[in-house]
Formats: C-alpha cells, structure tokens, sequence
C-alpha cells in the first residue's frame, strides 16, 4: 500500500521559518519524483518545488531563494525548508510522489499539512 504522509506545519509569523517533512512507502519513485504543491482557500492548487531522483530541482517563482527542497535518500524522506515566509505562503501543504519525471502524470498524494503565516 502507497502511503504518502506529511508532517512540519504549523503557525508562524511572517519571516519566519518552517521545515516539512514526507515520508513515502509503498513504492519505489526510482526514476520520478517527489514534490510539494500547495492550495489556498479559493485557490487552484499550485506546485512550489519538485525534485526528481536525478537531484534536478524546480521551484515557483514566487518561492525561490526563500524555499528549499531536499531529500534524505535513505529513509526516503522529503523536506521543503521555507525561510522568509509570508502571509500568502498560508495555505494547505501537500507532498506527492510519482514515476514520471517532474511528478507528471498520475501522483501519489499525502493527506496535506495546513501552514499559516500571520502578518
């Protein structure tokens, strides 16, 4: 059974800092990816970083140089530490995995951790 399952968020605020964490079990993504997207009430969910299994990473424009994507390979675990963060950073959390490339195509989805960030 694929279980994807977040953990790291929280309340903070603005310019603070939280860390992320998903942990995925079930599968193995050799060959694909592990990402974050996120939805805020109102919103179409959006990505905010992807990394593959070749270490290639994307991020949104709107995170970059404030958020960062990393992976403990061996416990096949996936972080996003965000810095700076601001109140249109609030919104649901969600981490994916898939075996496609850039996480296209179908995902694998975690349940989602809920981060605020006040002014």
């Amino acid at each position: 059974q694929v279980r994807v399952v977040e953990s790291g968020g929280g309340s903070v605020q603005a310019g603070g800092s939280l860390r992320l964490s998903c942990a995925a079990s079930g599968v193995t993504y050799s060959g694909g990816c592990m990402g974050w997207f996120r939805q805020a009430p109102g919103k179409e969910r959006e990505v905010v970083a992807i990394m593959n299994s070749d270490g290639s990473k994307s991020y949104a424009d709107s995170v970059k140089g404030r958020f960062f994507i990393s992976k403990d390979a061996a416990k096949n675990i996936l972080y996003l530490q965000m810095n700076s963060l601001k109140p249109v950073d609030s919104a649901m959390y969600y981490c994916v995995a898939a075996r496609s490339l850039w996480c296209a195509g179908s995902k694998d989805w975690g349940q989602g951790t809920q981060v605020t960030v006040s002014a």
